[in-house]
């Protein structure tokens, strides 16, 4: 049974090891296949029933080209069942290496929180960000993922008109995949060559306004790697 921290894991601390299903090539994928490696990123999404972690993926794989050519390895993982991810990657290729994590199990190991909404009377003392926020907090959030939409939305708002734009149906499984999983915290961990985290970046970290901030540029993911050689 994997440890669960009670936070997301911070530079310093070990990664976990983690064995999953490999969506575009056969067999798994785990931490062990990145030793010996310079590092690897580690993208932990939600499912593909959320239309920002879809675009987040299309966006690591153009990451994915400038890590590469730093040494750098990348893994993306969503929270879908293998057999519906290679169906949507079957018509959305991506070269970037996705495994299939239904369970969110590997988020959890990671230390990425899933957050409970609450009703907007609830007594701010028992409020504590990320494991609860009110639904007037979350929806407080606005976001326009690439300028995509006439005018930033909330997220519910936001992601209702991204799948109509997108012309993406959420299946039986993908519905299950929200209904399970709909608030879990997305993140992104840099690994060393001796499985130990150099860098992380949490969605939300400072409260659910910064939600939209997610994921990270190029730039500071770069900025991350170069400061991990120095």
């Amino acid at each position: 049974m994997m440890y669960i921290p009670n936070q997301p894991l911070q530079p310093g601390d070990q990664a976990p090891r983690f064995v999953l299903t490999a969506i575009n090539r056969d067999g798994q994928v785990g931490l062990e296949d990145y030793e010996g490696k310079a590092a690897v990123l580690v993208a932990l999404f939600r499912g593909l029933h959320c239309p920002f972690c879809r675009r987040h993926v299309v966006q690591l794989a153009a990451t994915r080209e400038k890590l590469r050519q730093v040494g750098v390895e990348t893994l993306a993982i969503v929270n879908t069942p293998a057999e519906r991810a290679r169906q949507y990657f079957q018509y959305r290729p991506t070269r970037v290496l996705v495994a299939a994590d239904p369970d969110v199990a590997t988020h959890q190991a990671f230390g990425l929180p899933k957050f409970g909404i609450l009703p907007d009377d609830t007594d701010p003392a028992t409020l504590q960000w990320p494991q609860r926020a009110t639904m007037a907090q979350f929806l407080s959030a606005q976001v326009n993922p690439g300028g995509e939409l006439p005018e930033p939305k909330s997220l519910p708002e936001a992601s209702e008109l991204l799948n109509r734009k997108d012309g993406f149906e959420l299946t039986d499984v993908d519905q299950q995949m929200h209904a399970a999983h709909g608030t879990q915290v997305a993140g992104e961990f840099l690994i060393d060559a001796q499985g130990t985290v150099r860098w992380t970046y949490v969605e939300g970290a400072g409260g659910p306004l910064e939600l939209p901030n997610f994921p990270p540029s190029d730039d500071q993911i770069l900025g991350a790697v170069q400061a991990m050689s120095r």
